[in-house]
């Protein structure tokens, strides 16, 4: 049979969010001949959809029902209901991402094992290896269309990447280029080249930068095994009497509640939305949500440590033209605990159109500093860090039962402390970013706090050990085997790279094991 499926069709594989992890890998189980119902709350856009224009875009695609936050992070006083900014969309994330697309280093598989007892972090190391990964590292470079990977050539550089550069030359860096990037610097499965629009977080115009939302999406569409309904807001997974999942009910488009049988669910919400799935599934055989026996559902909260650095130059930059985050130096990457902290990070080119930058700038700041700094704008050259931040328990989601959004249901709430190393690391970066600027003729540089987070990681982390974590190296529940987690909620620790082609690689692999699992029964 082929989509569209009936609610009562429960031989289907019913996955939760379309994004990165889930868009690919409803594509991936539907070219293996498996049925696929894919639930997505957001509406559907493409290319032509897109609005080039930041805070327009940001209505259109991100996801901005209620949440709260708490903890002494930044975020949680410049921006308390909006601590991600994540897209509310058919694919997910993968429209807004900037296309950063780098491997995990092999000691950050290790976390725990490399960088020793560190005091009020969690750390644990993957239950998998960064060899065991490498093999599908390799399929996700190749589906993504990697730069500098299976002889595509990087991008050019931008002004912005030219002083970022001549900067990290300046001070001794050498591992600096235009990066990894799933944006097209050729023509490649059938879309085009870099156009070098900017813009690149209101989603690609060109359609040339890899995203679920125009390649997985309709992929997986055209076998007939996918079928994906938008606008359909998942309230709770349910389970039978032997304690596996068995449906998904949701409001649809029109505002009804709809009931999906299934054989088994992959939960692809992000790192908020899917803990607060499981925890609003609790029943009287899980009564702390599903998959909780361990209590990590929601613990273990990543979001990057991150910060931005400018320059002001006495001459224009017009940071904005050209690809927004093709620029990376790498040399801080390694784990160096001399420098004050364990992990290390990655500086990478940023530009934020005027709107954005007034608002993120100095959140609430104002004043001739503030006013003068805008009126430097075109003088300007930015920089994004991205930096391992450590998993602490207490940083976590939870319901909030003060708080219900349009359906009734609790909302997430964001609970985040920065831990001393999170922070040594963001004061040490911030210096190094000064410094490059200030070594080729910045009159002025200045840090500015985290914007809310786009990297969410963690809360339901891999484990080797039930008792330490929600799923197995294959995102499959410990506690209910026919339930998945498919996102970046899986990972165990955040390591300092860009997320993404990480999560692209582990849903590549996970269909992989899924449609094993189903061929032999055990699903």
């Amino acid at each position: 049979m082929t989509a569209p499926f009936d609610l009562s069709d429960d031989s289907v594989v019913v996955i939760v969010g379309t994004g990165a992890g889930g868009g690919v890998l409803a594509n991936e189980l539907a070219q293996k001949g498996v049925s696929v119902v894919a639930l997505e709350a957001g509406g559907r856009y493409l290319p032509e959809d897109y609005i080039n224009d930041e805070w327009e875009s940001f209505g259109q695609l991100a996801w901005v029902e209620p949440r709260t936050t708490s903890g002494d992070w930044r975020v949680a006083r410049d921006f308390p209901n909006l601590p991600a900014w994540i897209v509310k969309a058919v694919g997910g994330t993968s429209i807004h991402w900037a296309g950063a697309s780098l491997r995990i280093q092999d000691h950050e598989f290790r976390a725990r094992t490399e960088y020793g007892n560190v005091s009020g972090a969690n750390l644990l190391d993957w239950p998998l290896t960064r060899a065991e990964l490498d093999p599908w590292y390799d399929k996700a470079e190749k589906k993504l269309g990697v730069t500098r990977t299976n002889d595509l050539p990087g991008l050019p550089g931008n002004n912005n990447f030219k002083v970022f550069e001549a900067g990290a030359k300046a001070i001794g860096y050498t591992q600096v280029n235009t990066g990894h990037m799933a944006i097209n610097s050729v023509e490649y499965d059938g879309r085009m080249a870099c156009q070098q629009t900017g813009f690149c977080f209101q989603g690609c115009k060109w359609g040339a930068k890899w995203s679920s939302a125009y390649t997985d999406i309709p992929r997986g569409e055209a076998t007939g095994n996918l079928e994906v309904r938008a606008n359909c807001h998942v309230l709770r997974i349910e389970h039978n009497e032997q304690g596996l999942v068995n449906a998904v009910v949701y409001s649809d488009a029109d505002g009804n509640e709809q009931r999906q049988s299934a054989r088994m669910v992959c939960v692809a919400g992000n790192s908020i939305e899917s803990p607060r799935l499981l925890l609003n599934s609790a029943s009287s055989m899980f009564p702390d949500g599903l998959a909780n026996s361990s209590g990590q559902v929601g613990r273990n909260y990543m979001r990057h440590t991150t910060g931005s650095v400018y320059g002001v130059f006495d001459k224009p930059v017009r940071m904005w033209r050209g690809t927004v985050m093709a620029g990376i130096i790498q040399d801080e990457a390694h784990n160096d605990p001399s420098r004050g902290f364990v992990g290390g990070y990655e500086m990478e080119t940023l530009s934020l159109g005027l709107p954005f930058m007034a608002a993120f700038l100095d959140p609430g700041g104002w004043g001739r500093e503030f006013t003068s700094a805008l009126d430097s704008y075109e003088n300007m050259a930015g920089l994004w860090i991205v930096g391992e931040d450590m998993p602490q328990e207490t940083n976590r989601v939870t319901l909030n039962t003060e708080v219900t959004d349009a359906f009734g249901m609790p909302v997430a709430n964001v609970n985040f402390d920065d831990h001393p190393n999170d922070i040594a690391m963001r004061n040490y970066a911030y210096m190094k970013g000064m410094e490059m600027y200030d070594a080729v003729g910045a009159t002025r540089t200045f840090p500015t706090p985290p914007y809310p987070s786009t990297h969410n990681l963690g809360t339901n982390r891999m484990s080797e050990n039930p008792r330490d974590g929600v799923v197995n190296k294959f995102g499959q529940s410990h506690d209910i085997p026919n339930l998945y987690v498919s996102d970046g909620s899986q990972f165990t620790t955040g390591a300092a790279e860009n997320p993404t082609l990480t999560i692209v690689a582990l849903a590549i692999r996970q269909a992989d094991h899924i449609a094993g699992e189903l061929s032999k029964g055990n699903l």
